[in-house]
């Protein structure tokens, strides 16, 4: 389950407030809005990576708002993916169980679990930097997925990508959600992506966040048309901030 209570985040001359949603245990919400309106924020405030001026930041019915990162259970995905370029495949699905110290067993059992579900079992030994953009898509989210997270947070996880590959990995996202139980909350820009799927619509405009009927897609003006897909965001290296480690 994920709750804001009244949020206020601050960043500079950007600014939202009086940011309120719930997104019951086990569903899949899907936040929609136009660009800058602060959605990756919202991502960032949930998983501890951005500062909460006021207001309250529950997890699974816990308040973490002052929690660290790692001490949340939250998985991310960014954007950008923040792969470790010299790191290979199997590296970046041993990565955060290493770092909460697991057993080498537990480790290479989860590993093999996942490379299994995500069709990456031959990439293993595979460093990232190789690898096509679904392929970094697929271990970016087994990463997110090796401690067990309660929540998973997606930033635009499918952008750039082709039509077909982005419909297969839908069809996976939801498979994992479904089979994990995981309370899943997905930015992305595409109606399509949305209709595949949603169980719930939020839309953040003009610096409010509302629930809207899954029906309102096609005509809700607040949520944005269709855009073109963008070219491949620059893969930064992994970074200390993201709480997946």
């Amino acid at each position: 389950m994920i709750q804001l209570d009244n949020l206020s985040i601050r960043s500079g001359a950007f600014a939202l407030s009086g940011v309120s949603l719930s997104i019951a245990e086990g569903a899949y919400a899907v936040l929609m809005g136009g660009t800058g309106q602060g959605k990756t924020t919202i991502l960032e405030a949930i998983c501890g990576l951005r500062t909460v001026t006021s207001g309250r930041v529950l997890l699974c019915g816990s308040d973490v708002t002052r929690h660290k990162p790692a001490d949340r259970g939250v998985g991310y995905v960014p954007q950008d993916l923040g792969l470790f370029p010299m790191m290979t495949v199997r590296g970046h699905l041993e990565f955060a169980l290493r770092v909460r110290r697991s057993p080498p067993a537990v480790i290479r059992e989860r590993v093999g679990e996942l490379a299994r579900l995500l069709g990456i079992e031959k990439l293993l030994e595979r460093h990232v930097r190789h690898l096509s953009g679904g392929e970094a898509q697929r271990v970016a989210l087994g990463r997110a997925l090796s401690f067990r997270p309660r929540i998973l947070l997606l930033d635009e996880p499918l952008n750039a990508l082709d039509e077909v590959t982005r419909d297969r990995l839908c069809e996976l996202l939801r498979l994992i959600q479904k089979q994990s139980g995981l309370t899943t909350l997905h930015i992305t820009h595409s109606r399509s992506e949305a209709r595949q799927v949603a169980d719930q619509l939020l839309v953040l405009s003009g610096g409010r966040l509302a629930e809207q009927p899954l029906l309102d897609l096609d005509h809700s003006p607040a949520v944005p048309e269709e855009a073109p897909r963008s070219p491949p965001v620059e893969r930064r290296t992994y970074a200390s901030r993201s709480p997946g480690g």
